[in-house]
């Protein structure tokens, strides 16, 4: 909707353009064109005006020439064929003797983007290459770059002329020569830097402005020099840049140095020593999009440099009138840079922050101190537990949330965390919170001596719960407590499951409770070794003393957009909730094990002539981790098309295997099933469409942990025996599985397993 006006001014402002006493008259004119571009910019259709506009181009008022090249530059496509009219004032006025003027037609001819006026624009393109004003030779050049996008056949004697003009005396017009290059040998890879170029670049880079030595310094990336005597020399030519007052030349410079030296880590290291005075002064940015990057950037050098800036630890601390994004990446480097020193002076800091008003503010703060719990479980326990204490709905959720990941990772704060949760279901009122609560109970329960009441409390309210994963929280810890205390919780587990299996109407919080009661069936010990498997994951270590990465992991992402995505890994907030009910690909678990014994109790299997089933389990067991991506699973999977010689890396195999249910009808059960033997399910095809696939993954692991192989999977049921079952009510699935590297024995043990998930899926789910 435009601001002002319609029809009426569009008929009003022909009327102007149109008067001869107002084209007569230059100053009036100009203000007609000025109203014309006025309506443009606030929303109003004036293309009906194409004629009169291009009409008003013949002038020799600069300042009308640009109104008017706007207006067609905007609306040139709607008139293509008025648009040639265009293309012939415009040609003309290439010619003109004002520099300004020719370059601005130039600029104004290349904006059109028509493909049938793209013969017109080559003659002047060429010219304006040769043009004696600085200032044509630059629109010219990016101009031949536009002209590539229409039409991408571009002539080899302009891409030479291009790499001739990048010893232009005009810095501005070597730069634009390397963008237009770039762009329009994208498909070869871009501009081809020799030695002569690389040393011409960097004699010149000086001259260049702040974004011009950006381009420059990025470009000089792919040269590699021919002997360690040139390397030092172009060290030593930019020097100076590595501590240049402009943040981007300071990255753009400390990106090459680490791509020159990355067979030099005592370079690099000098390098980003270096580079770290500029990095503190990019954090004190007037600019809070420049203060963001540069945190997102020093998070990266901290990953192969951890006391990279341990003495500077204040200049991260937060301001308060800070935005909320800024002083989290500022708590995730606080995180990093803790050592024995610092440590009371940052946990002081971080408690300040977690009574912010802001609650994501406070949350981060509360996260961060729980990661450096870690490390210093004893006083980040004191700061938590002392948050409890406050008694504040969002403070409590978020500290259980984080105490319940530091207790996953840390088992040894067990006792001081047991004795904290009295009275917390008090306060609690968020979702995630009593998911987090629930998970503590299930998992602690025998060291909280209201654990029962307290899960009791919630069983009794079950039925107005709206929240399907509480519910399976729910479930999982009060199975886990009634392991441990059975006399107190086999009531309320057989209400619960009762409740579950007859009265709830939710798929997966159904098949879940049948899962359980089934897995009941097979003995306390079963479900023992099922439910309480290993729980700490020992790829995640302290925060001090880890090893530094190699340069090379992130190398390639500095200076990039890359560093301003959320990062994953231990900076990261933990995942809120339990990652077993989540349908998406799921990080880690932090309830599950790791790495879980996934060997069933025996199932008889209804194979020819009694014969018992010729999958035996070798005692391999699955893992999730790490995980696989979708796009990886595809990338993988197609793998399957290619030529024998091309895939000997990998094994494939397909299997029939027959069960009593049909997964098609119930794939949240079998979604949730497949979790609870580490077999992560990705994309399910709609419940009521034929065929029904599901595609799959895990990694097996021999019993020393001496071998990991991926294993990617698809099942499919076509539906053609749903009419005709066999005797026993059996149905036909198609298993497609494809492992790498190969491994025979357990590929056999992970489809026995697979087939004993299926036949536990009774048709009582349905």
């Amino acid at each position: 909707m435009p601001y002002l006006g319609g029809k009426e001014t569009v008929k009003e402002l022909r009327r102007s353009l149109s008067n001869p006493n107002i084209q007569t008259d230059p100053l009036r004119y100009r203000n007609a064109v000025l109203r014309v571009i006025r309506a443009m910019s606030q929303g109003l259709d004036v293309s009906d005006l194409f004629s009169e506009m291009v009409k008003a181009c013949a002038t020799v008022d600069v300042v009308q020439k640009k109104l008017v090249y706007v207006f067609l530059c905007c609306y040139a496509h709607l008139n293509p064929e008025l648009s040639l009219l265009v293309v012939n004032t415009l040609r003309k006025d290439c010619l003109d003797p004002n520099p300004m003027v020719r370059s601005l037609a130039l600029r104004s001819m290349t904006n059109l983007r028509l493909p049938s006026l793209v013969e017109y624009v080559e003659q002047p393109l060429t010219a304006g290459l040769r043009d004696r004003a600085a200032c044509v030779r630059r629109v010219a050049v990016l101009g031949w770059a536009k002209l590539h996008q229409l039409q991408p056949e571009t002539d080899a004697a302009v891409v030479n002329e291009l790499y001739g003009l990048l010893r232009d005396p005009d810095p501005v017009v070597m730069v634009n020569c390397l963008r237009a290059l770039e762009e329009i040998l994208k498909e070869e890879g871009g501009v081809v830097i020799n030695k002569p170029i690389a040393h011409h670049l960097l004699n010149r880079l000086k001259e260049c402005d702040t974004w011009g030595q950006s381009e420059v310094l990025r470009v000089l990336q792919r040269y590699r020099p021919q002997s360690e005597d040139e390397l030092f020399d172009i060290l030593s030519l930019l020097d100076s840049s590595l501590v240049s007052p402009h943040p981007p030349v300071m990255a753009a410079t400390l990106s090459l140095f680490l791509s020159l030296c990355s067979s030099l880590p005592a370079v690099s290291q000098a390098a980003m020593e270096r580079a770290r005075g500029p990095l503190l002064a990019a954090c004190g940015s007037g600019s809070r999009e420049m203060r963001f990057t540069a945190l997102c950037h020093i998070q990266l050098l901290l990953r192969s440099t951890p006391g990279l800036l341990g003495e500077h630890f204040k200049r991260f601390f937060c301001s308060y009138a800070e935005p909320v994004y800024i002083k989290q990446r500022k708590m995730q480097v606080l995180v990093e840079l803790v050592n024995d020193e610092n440590v009371l002076m940052i946990l002081e800091e971080l408690k300040g922050y977690c009574t912010d008003v802001n609650d994501d503010t406070a949350q981060a703060a509360i996260t961060a101190i729980g990661h450096i719990g870690r490390s210093y479980s004893d006083k980040c326990l004191e700061i938590l537990t002392g948050l409890l204490g406050l008694k504040q709905d969002q403070i409590t959720s978020a500290v259980l949330q984080t105490i319940r990941d530091l207790v996953w990772v840390c088992p040894q704060c067990s006792d001081t965390v047991s004795l904290a949760l009295e009275g917390c279901q008090d306060v609690l009122q968020d979702s995630q919170g009593r998911q987090a609560l629930l998970w503590l109970l299930g998992v602690h329960g025998e060291r909280v001596s209201s654990a029962p009441y307290t899960l009791e409390a919630y069983i009794d309210g079950v039925r107005s719960e709206t929240s399907v994963e509480l519910k399976m929280e729910l479930l999982t810890s009060t199975m886990r407590l009634f392991l441990c205390r059975p006399a107190e919780t086999q009531d309320m587990l057989g209400r619960l499951l009762h409740y579950c299996i007859e009265e709830e109407k939710d798929v997966c919080v159904r098949g879940q409770a049948l899962l359980y009661y089934r897995l009941l069936q097979c003995g306390m010990e079963e479900t023992r070794r099922v439910l309480h498997g290993r729980r700490c994951d020992p790829s995640v270590g302290v925060l001090t003393g880890r090893p530094a990465e190699p340069i090379r992991q992130w190398m390639s992402s500095f200076n990039t957009l890359e560093p301003l995505k959320h990062r994953s890994g231990e900076t990261e907030a933990a995942s809120r909730g339990s990652p077993e009910h989540h349908a998406s690909v799921p990080k880690p678990s932090m309830d599950l094990p790791d790495s879980l014994d996934c060997r069933w109790p025996e199932v008889d299997h209804p194979d020819s002539a009694g014969a018992a089933s010729p999958y035996t389990d070798p005692g391999v067991t699955l893992s999730l981790t790490p995980a696989v991506s979708p796009e990886e699973f595809e990338r993988l999977w197609m793998r399957r098309q290619e030529s024998a010689a091309e895939r000997e890396d990998c094994l494939w195999l397909e299997e029939t295997i027959r069960c009593t249910a049909v997964p098609r009808r119930s794939p949240q059960s079998l979604h949730a099933a497949m979790q609870l033997v580490n077999i992560q399910t990705l994309a399910f095809t709609p419940s009521h469409a034929l065929p029904w696939k599901v595609f799959l993954y895990t990694h097996t692991l021999q019993p020393d942990a001496s071998c990991s192989t991926l294993v990617l999977g698809e099942l499919l049921y076509t539906g053609e025996a749903h009419q005709n079952p066999t005797a026993d009510g059996e149905q036909e699935v198609k298993v497609t599985l494809r492992q790498q590297p190969p491994d025979i024995q357990a590929l056999r043990a992970f489809l026995s397993i697979l087939s004993s998930v299926l036949n536990t899926l009774s048709p009582e789910i349905i």
